[in-house]
């Protein structure tokens, strides 16, 4: 499946209608974000179950603000409308899959579980 644009009147009926939702957010002059491009729509291209959204910052930079976007490469990981992972930089190709696999393996009852227990806006990370 190709990559799909979001905008700030569709990001929240991405996140509806799919389970799982990748977002890249980017931008044209950003070199690391054109680097990253071909590892991003490879991915998606393998994973057809899994939808993978781009987010253009300099387009929409009130959705970017309303992201936190400090930093661009920055990837977000969104399953069951919830955001369960956020990295700024750029991932090489095993990196992406090793957070796409952990999206799609994550038992979500045991996530909010932990997030309930943990300070406001801790969430998983690559670290995890």
């Amino acid at each position: 499946m190709a990559t799909i644009d979001i905008t700030d009147q569709s990001f929240a009926q991405a996140l509806e209608d799919n389970d799982i939702v990748i977002v890249d957010f980017w931008a044209a002059w950003c070199g690391p974000c054109r680097m990253f491009a071909p590892t991003y729509g490879a991915a998606a291209e393998r994973h057809p179950d899994v939808t993978f959204g781009k987010v253009d910052t300099e387009a929409e930079q009130a959705l970017a603000a309303a992201a936190n976007i400090t930093s661009i490469p920055t990837l977000m990981a969104f399953k069951d409308q919830t955001l369960v992972f956020s990295q700024p930089g750029a991932l090489n190709a095993t990196g992406l899959e090793e957070v796409i696999q952990a999206a799609k393996n994550l038992d979500m009852d045991k996530f909010r579980a932990e997030a309930s227990r943990q300070q406001p806006g801790v969430m998983w990370s690559q670290a995890s």
